[in-house]
């Protein structure tokens, strides 16, 4: 494990990781949540996300860009392309809306011009896979080509196998098992 990475679990486990009764996003039960936006937006812990996932992205070829769903993807996304811009890695960031603007160019996919090119969809924490599932159909439609679903923390609440089912391959840095939790 790299210093990189158990400093990220560090940050995560002591900053992002509530106890008690939540309600998950399959509308089930839990008994801890895990809020990565808590630290994903932290000065301290970004550059730490944006190399584990470097690290994690780093043998699947020519990807042109990441990002995923706004709100969750967004600071993964910055995180990597700043942090890949300062090892010499070209990638660009996109974001995905819920739904098309009504004004404007009406572009639910916001960035650089993606069609043909090669992209990760992220996601923060996983769940149900949803997220990255929304991503992709959105993507799909402006020809994007998805490489993978690259996730930071993996729930283990059947997200891979539907995403995997879906036929994209699945990649996370850190699971329940490195947080101390169980699912």
């Amino acid at each position: 494990m790299t210093d990189a990475k158990q400093q990220l679990i560090d940050y995560i486990s002591a900053d992002a990781v509530f106890h008690g009764d939540f309600t998950l996003t399959s509308g089930k039960q839990a008994s801890y949540y895990v809020d990565l936006r808590r630290v994903s937006l932290d000065h301290r812990v970004a550059p730490l996300i944006g190399q584990v996932m470097l690290d994690l992205i780093a043998d699947i070829p020519d990807i042109t860009a990441v990002g995923g769903m706004t709100m969750g993807a967004d600071p993964v996304a910055a995180a990597i392309l700043h942090q890949g811009a300062a090892r010499g890695a070209h990638y660009d960031a996109f974001v995905v809306r819920k739904e098309p603007k009504d004004h404007g160019r009406g572009r639910q996919v916001e960035g650089p011009e993606l069609e043909g090119k090669r992209v990760i969809v992220l996601e923060d924490t996983s769940t149900t896979g949803g997220s990255p599932l929304a991503a992709i159909e959105a993507l799909e439609k402006v020809g994007a080509i998805i490489a993978g679903v690259a996730v930071v923390v993996d729930r283990d609440t059947g997200a891979k196998e539907r995403i995997e089912a879906a036929g994209y391959p699945y990649f996370s840095a850190i699971g329940l098992g490195d947080l101390g939790l169980t699912p």
